[in-house]
């Protein structure tokens, strides 16, 4: 009998001890980083260089805020950089990076994506161009950024069916399309808007029908990251999940093209994406 309540005491203090060990194991805070030049989701912040602000940031600030942990969001370089300064743990979370197969053995990547990445068709506003689908497109001349990412499917389709001419980014793109160089620009829905409202070509440009493309951006812990748990990644992907019923996500996206075109303004900086 007595052993039979020390057996239950033992047990309950297993418990208890468990429980403090899994609460005192839930990370407090999280260094991720992403690409500095990707707005609306990330920019290298003109008024603290060391850090990225945008719309990826503000959302990751609001989803960890709920889970009661701190983010600090540095500025580690190019996207190549800042891919290998996670994958080594140095840093525990990019936040926005497309899928990548190649990269399941350093990342677990958190499903759904922070956020869909629409490519539209962009082109001048008198433009006769023809397109009810990207079949369509194969009969004319079109530009893409060299820092676009696109879905693996479509980016096959476009290497073997589209005539792309690359251009550095995408403010040379957005330029050749308004010098008549090209018929159309393949770009995001946001961060078209974003550029081409910094430019002052919006009465120029305009974007046609439906995206062409639709890549995740997706938030990605490093294997190597002490924060990298069940608890996380499942709380991450619950909080993900809840965002788009919210209307949080185009909220924070429209803020942020606003945000992105007044610092043109006021900078008279030249956009570099």
């Amino acid at each position: 009998m007595a052993f039979g309540r020390t057996g239950r005491l033992l047990t309950c203090m297993v418990a208890l001890l468990s429980s403090q060990a899994m609460a005192a194991g839930k990370c407090e805070k999280l260094v991720a980083t992403g690409s500095p030049d990707a707005p609306p989701y990330s920019w290298q912040d003109p008024q603290d260089p060391r850090h990225l602000i945008g719309a990826n940031v503000d959302l990751l600030r609001q989803v960890a805020g709920e889970l009661g942990v701190r983010v600090e969001v540095l500025h580690a370089g190019r996207r190549e950089q800042a891919l290998e300064e996670v994958r080594s743990g140095r840093m525990d979370l990019l936040l926005d990076t497309p899928m990548q197969v190649g990269q399941l053995t350093a990342l677990d990547y958190i499903h759904p994506p922070l956020q869909l990445n629409e490519y539209l068709v962009w082109t001048r506003h008198d433009s006769a161009l023809d397109f009810d689908g990207p079949a369509d497109l194969a009969r004319y001349q079109g530009s893409l950024s060299e820092k676009a990412r696109l879905t693996p499917a479509f980016e096959a389709f476009a290497k073997s069916q589209l005539k792309l001419v690359p251009a550095q980014n995408l403010t040379q793109a957005f330029q050749k399309l308004v010098l008549g160089q090209v018929d159309y620009v393949l770009a995001g829905r946001y961060s078209g808007m974003a550029m081409t409202q910094s430019l002052g070509m919006s009465n120029d440009l305009v974007a046609r029908g439906l995206p062409v493309d639709r890549p995740g951006l997706y938030l990605a812990v490093s294997h190597n990251s002490a924060c990298n748990d069940a608890w996380l990644r499942g709380q991450l992907a619950k909080k993900l999940t809840e965002l788009p019923i919210s209307g949080a996500s185009e909220a924070v996206l429209q803020r942020n093209v606003e945000r992105w075109k007044a610092q043109m303004q006021m900078t008279g900086d030249a956009p570099k994406q």
